[in-house]
């Protein structure tokens, strides 16, 4: 009898280690954008189910949930990714199809799923989360005069200092083209249509090589998004691309000396996938539901500038203004989105990069081998 209770004590204690232990593994940006995801509907999703989420950081691409696949250990459910990872990744069968409007809840007034979200999903796999903008922020303290527009990004000789841009070429093409004097066309379809023409991407390249190798300016490149703002606080950039929670955050909720310019931004969507063959699919498939309903899009919010992908959820926003956690600041003006932010911008072609992305990828990394 002793023999078996010990016995049973035993399996009483493995079992309660391997049922504490379990948790829906997210992999996303880091920094503010990912304090915004576990505080806006991460940690109320887990509440709601009942389940641990952990979120843990990555700098993009396939390359990591390759490796764990490969390798056969999986450890990643849920990934915050690009448009164009999302559709490379879904031909390669590395994540879930979706069937939208089954997989994921209708509005509060009962409008599918579908019909909610701004667009369609670049893939089958894909569910957005946020629409982002890629722009260009300014130390205040370290720059003379008002830099105003994309150009001024570019121009050394009247704002003199290093810049920092994204380590890939994305979005790097776009905004040297338009700096180059390129009209931008509706949603930056000039820019795209200019990019496939010959010697386009050759010539954002050189405008970008020149800047960098200007002696007047110089480049720093930055692969996390907390980096941008920390180089222009720092001092050892005077200009920096980066995303505009990331600047929003600094400058609102921080009081740093900084200053978005909103001329020749990339707006963009961020998408989760669904890993198949992760850890726990069944379960991270009800967390992702949840995650990217009304409510829960709309509480990411108050914690960065990014609009939800939901129309439904920037009614909750306007209606329970000022949204921002400070309860002060108002999110819909600090949005992409507005009206005042998107006079001059292109949105980010998930198509271009998907088709074209390794090729440009390789001709990128050839040209900045020659800038040391």
């Amino acid at each position: 009898m002793r023999k078996l209770s010990k016995l049973l004590l035993a399996l009483s204690f493995v079992l309660s280690i391997t049922t504490s232990s379990y948790a829906v593994t997210i992999a996303s940006w880091g920094g503010a954008y990912t304090e915004s995801q576990k505080l806006g509907y991460g940690d109320p999703t887990a509440k709601k189910l009942g389940i641990d989420i952990n979120w843990v950081d990555y700098s993009g691409g396939l390359s990591e949930i390759k490796a764990q696949k490969e390798a056969g250990a999986i450890t990643w459910d849920i990934i915050d990714l690009f448009a164009f990872d999302t559709i490379n990744g879904c031909d390669e069968g590395l994540f879930v199809e979706f069937d939208f409007d089954k997989d994921f809840p209708a509005a509060p007034d009962g409008t599918p799923a579908s019909e909610d979200f701004f667009t369609g999903m670049p893939s089958k796999c894909a569910v957005g989360n946020i629409l982002y903008s890629w722009n260009y922020a300014y130390n205040t303290e370290n720059v003379k005069g008002t830099p105003k527009t994309i150009k001024d990004f570019f121009n050394t000789k009247k704002f003199p200092g290093k810049r920092a841009i994204y380590t890939s070429a994305l979005t790097n093409l776009e905004i040297a083209l338009a700096a180059d004097g390129v009209k931008m066309g509706k949603g930056g379809e000039l820019i795209y249509k200019r990019l496939e023409q010959e010697g386009g991407i050759d010539r954002a390249m050189n405008k970008i090589k020149k800047l960098c190798t200007d002696p007047n300016g110089g480049c720093v490149f930055w692969s996390a998004g907390a980096q941008p703002p920390e180089l222009l606080v720092s001092g050892e950039v005077v200009m920096a691309t980066g995303w505009n929670g990331r600047f929003f955050n600094a400058e609102i909720g921080e009081g740093a000396p900084i200053k978005q310019v909103w001329d020749g931004q990339g707006l963009d969507y961020e998408y989760f996938a669904l890993v198949k063959g992760g850890p726990d699919e069944a379960n991270a498939k009800k967390a992702l539901a949840m995650m990217t309903n009304t409510e829960m899009l709309a509480g990411s919010a108050k914690y960065i500038a990014y609009a939800p992908w939901r129309k439904s959820s920037l009614e909750i926003i306007k209606a329970g203004e000022p949204w921002y956690k400070d309860g002060k600041t108002e999110m819909m003006p600090n949005m992409p989105t507005a009206k005042s932010n998107t006079k001059n911008y292109f949105l980010v072609d998930p198509f271009y990069w998907a088709d074209n992305g390794t090729e440009i990828g390789e001709k990128w990394e050839a040209m900045k081998a020659t800038l040391n």
